[in-house]
């Protein structure tokens, strides 16, 4: 169940990361950590029941559709992981306890129960770091020809955690530069939506892993945003909200990096 150190996906699985439109004009470069519920076959579904890998706990419902149509919308290079959170979690440091999480929620994961060194070794070898290579190598080589970036990295949430609703339809997450946060923070307020302000999570560098690597630690401009999941399960909620951000973005941006 838990795989071999030696090899973890086979070679007819899909690869673990996907980029689209690498050569897109925008400065905007959109990242997507939990964009399937995929588990390796080597993992037999991680010992979780199917309708468990459906709910939040395995992957962020919705915002790989939302993230393909705005990249769409920009002319932006998107890049995604392709695996779920549960097999190890692409936004969190390797080696934290919630990387390769032994429960979610309230729902154990048998399959991350007792892992040795060497199976945890292989998820972040084959899973883990090809994604954020494939994200250093872009972000080198837009540095490289002298493109201006910002790293949006893209998130849903689940509407009620634990028991407990949340009101907010969408959140924006920051950590030392909030800059870009802020501005999209009051234009999606603009719009009369309820949005969290670093809500319901707060982005840190013991609870995040993206932002910090690549958009802190690069000095970019950069933002987390989170969508209720229950407003983008629908095509029409997906292309709803693909619009709006297509149209916020590039405002918030502007408003950045306009000469005074």
């Amino acid at each position: 169940m838990t795989g071999t150190p030696d090899s973890l996906l086979a070679a007819d699985e899909p690869a673990p990361v996907a980029a689209v439109n690498e050569n897109g004009s925008s400065p905007f470069f959109i990242v997507v950590d939990h964009a399937s519920n995929a588990i390796p076959r080597a993992l037999a579904g991680l010992g979780v029941p199917e309708a468990e890998l459906a709910r939040h706990i395995a992957w962020d419902i919705g915002v790989a559709e939302v993230s393909r149509l705005l990249a769409t919308a920009l002319d932006a290079t998107l890049v995604q992981q392709n695996y779920s959170r549960l097999v190890i979690d692409c936004n969190r440091a390797p080696g934290l306890e919630t990387s390769i999480a032994e429960i979610s929620e309230s729902t154990p994961i048998p399959g991350n129960i007792g892992l040795s060194e060497g199976a945890k070794e292989a998820r972040r070898r084959e899973i883990f770091e090809p994604y954020h290579d494939r994200i250093k190598a872009e972000l080198d080589r837009r540095r490289q020809e002298g493109r201006p970036t910002a790293l949006i990295a893209m998130h849903s949430f689940t509407p009620v955690f634990l028991g407990s609703a949340r009101h907010w339809q969408a959140a924006v997450l920051y950590n030392r530069d909030a800059r870009l946060a802020k501005r999209l923070l009051a234009s999606l307020e603009g719009e009369g939506l309820i949005v969290g302000d670093n809500e319901p999570y707060r982005l840190t560098d013991e609870t995040d892993y993206t932002i910090p690597t690549h958009g802190e630690r690069r000095g970019l401009l950069h933002v987390e945003v989170e969508i209720r999941q229950d407003l983008i399960e629908s095509e029409s909620g997906q292309r709803a909200w693909a619009a709006r951000l297509a149209r916020l973005l590039p405002q918030a941006y502007r408003e950045l990096t306009a000469t005074p």
